[in-house]
């Protein structure tokens, strides 16, 4: 039986931290994320973990902090948002490329300019081709969970990974949540046993990769992301073992017969549960696909509970500026494309930017626009914004 509690998204995550008992944490502060810090910070203080803390002069020196930790075989940890994720984006590569497993928890903010401190994904999306695994979480207890698996997913394929959450949305909100007590989480996650590590044997990191053998490292790395889609399933059936919470890489809703759909990541999924429901009781053949997992992508996964929808729309917080769709269109229109499979027809909506209020009334209007594609097999514009002022 788990530990009922009410907490932030972010007491969450710090919670999870203490719990795992992590060896470094490399930390400069930046909202909404700073409450993880702070939280953790008092745990060191208080002598309830073991971890080193580090504070730095920057977001990039605390990649820097955790990469070397890691490197020398030790578990290092940090948080971010916003404009810091992307003040870490060198490192970010760099961490990627060495193989080294850190875990990154970041509570999404909006990049500047104009300058914003509101919830949307363009932090976390513009990091998204950096190597790193990225899971998203619709509610604090999913923060929570998805923590307590980051480290083994990432230690098992050897790359490092984000845990990301919706600044103030979910990272302020105080919600109830079951926590896993503390000597079941210590098994659950384990011990960390790297092969190598600067403290156990000599070795070289950040080497220069001539020609004959950059890609090779690269694919080597591809295969590494690859392969996590089935660490991530297993970790989640392994949880949900434990705790009755189940996890893989995307979670369906209502979509055994839905003929429209909409695709979502992060707590605006909720939202559209409130919407689906409404048009279930209309009699509205309508469902959702929450993407759990965004790098792994879930293409099979996408594809297969696509196969029998008339339409369907996906609704990126963020935009690529590519002048057709959003990031995680572009996923889904590949990966359909890939498949083969040409029935369903898609548009790509653009939405809760900078914090905008996505409503119920917003994901109606959504799909009664996808209700309109389907009767009449007239697309129109692909690429459109939700609730925007024209």
């Amino acid at each position: 039986m788990g530990i009922r509690e009410r907490l932030s998204g972010n007491e969450a995550v710090a919670y999870a931290m203490k719990q795992i008992n992590p060896d470094v944490m490399g930390a400069y502060p930046i909202t909404p994320s700073t409450e993880i810090p702070q939280y953790f910070s008092s745990y060191v203080d208080n002598g309830e973990v073991d971890t080193e803390f580090i504070p730095v002069e920057s977001e990039h020196s605390a990649m820097s902090t955790c990469i070397g930790a890691e490197a020398a075989g030790c578990r290092a940890i940090s948080a971010t948002s916003s404009c810091g994720l992307i003040y870490m984006a060198e490192m970010l590569y760099v961490a990627a490329s060495d193989r080294l497993p850190i875990t990154l928890a970041v509570s999404c903010r909006a990049l500047s300019g104009p300058i914003n401190i509101n919830n949307d994904h363009s932090d976390a999306m513009s990091v998204r081709d950096a190597g790193w695994l990225m899971l998203f979480a619709e509610t604090n207890q999913e923060a929570y969970d998805n923590y307590l698996q980051a480290m083994r997913i990432g230690e098992a394929v050897g790359l490092p990974i984000m845990i990301c959450q919706d600044g103030f949305i979910t990272s302020h909100a105080i919600e109830n949540i079951e926590l896993v007590e503390t000597e079941k989480v210590r098994e659950f996650v384990g011990e960390y046993k790297p092969e190598g590590g600067l403290l156990k044997a000599p070795m070289a990191v950040g080497a220069y990769a001539t020609p004959a053998f950059y890609m090779e490292a690269k694919r080597q790395q591809a295969q590494a992301m690859m392969d996590a889609k089935e660490v991530i399933k297993k970790v989640g059936a392994e949880f949900g073992a434990m705790t009755g919470r189940t996890y893989g890489l995307i979670e369906k809703y209502e979509m055994d017969d839905a003929e429209e759909a909409i695709v979502i990541i992060g707590s605006s999924a909720g939202t559209a549960k409130e919407a689906i429901k409404e048009l279930r009781a209309q009699g509205r053949k309508v469902g959702m696909i929450k993407v759990r997992s965004f790098r792994p992508f879930p293409s099979e996964e996408i594809v297969e509970a696509l196969k029998g929808v008339k339409a369907f729309a996906v609704m990126d917080k963020d935009d690529s500026f590519n002048g057709h769709c959003g990031p995680m269109y572009a996923e889904v229109a590949a990966s359909l494309y890939a498949a083969g499979v040409s029935g369903p027809k898609g548009i790509s909506y653009i939405y809760g930017l900078g914090g905008r209020d996505v409503r119920v009334e917003s994901i109606q209007h959504v799909f009664a626009d996808l209700k309109e594609i389907a009767e009449t097999g007239n697309i129109g514009e692909t690429y459109r914004y939700l609730d925007v002022r024209e």
